[in-house]
């Protein structure tokens, strides 16, 4: 399925994502080259809220550059699979190797802007991530392993662990928060 009628599909959950759904659409239209970084005011990134077996822990990375506990994802460099490009984050950033999406639908979205900072010695001015999540579960028996160049610390927590560890007021507000009230949503429909 191409990117732009998936996004076209998604059923916003709330009115932050009906507007950035309109952005993202307009960029996707818009703008050629917006599955790559080389476009410097906006891109397409692919996140993931990766919940354990028993759907009671959700996994978190500790992100240098933010200086946060977060959710896991990236760039997509030039991938217009966006599920690939979460599952393959979650498994660099985390070093588990069975995860698997709970949905292979798009589970949120959300333009977020990112400000300028130095990744490797190189300056990145601030931009906006055109983000796409997916619903993940993976093993929270298996080894953790961080990513040196992003992340120092790698952490199975509960959804109130979430709200506590993040440093990111806007994030935990208006994107964790939702995450969580769509995860219970989704449990209870699934009956999981």
């Amino acid at each position: 399925m191409n990117l732009l009628k998936e996004i076209n599909d998604y059923q916003p959950y709330n009115q932050q994502e009906a507007s950035d759904k309109e952005i993202i659409l307009h960029f996707l239209a818009n703008y050629g080259d917006i599955l790559e970084r080389t476009n410097r005011i906006a891109h397409i990134t692919s996140s993931c809220w990766i919940l354990n077996h028993a759907h009671d822990k959700v996994l978190m990375a500790y992100h240098k550059i933010y200086d946060s506990w977060a959710w896991l994802g990236g760039h997509n460099d030039g991938e217009s699979d966006c599920l690939k490009v979460a599952i393959k984050e979650a498994k660099e950033e985390s070093g588990i190797g069975n995860i698997k999406p709970l949905s292979e639908e798009i589970y949120s979205i959300e333009v977020l802007s990112v400000d300028s900072h130095l990744k490797r010695g190189e300056y990145v001015p601030t931009h906006l991530h055109l983000n796409v999540t997916y619903l993940l579960e993976a093993d929270d028996s298996e080894k953790l392993v961080i990513k040196e160049d992003e992340n120092s610390g790698v952490a199975w927590f509960s959804n109130d662990e979430v709200m506590v560890r993040s440093s990111e007021e806007w994030f935990k507000k208006n994107i964790y928060a939702k995450l969580i009230d769509k995860t219970n949503e989704y449990l209870k429909m699934h009956k999981l």
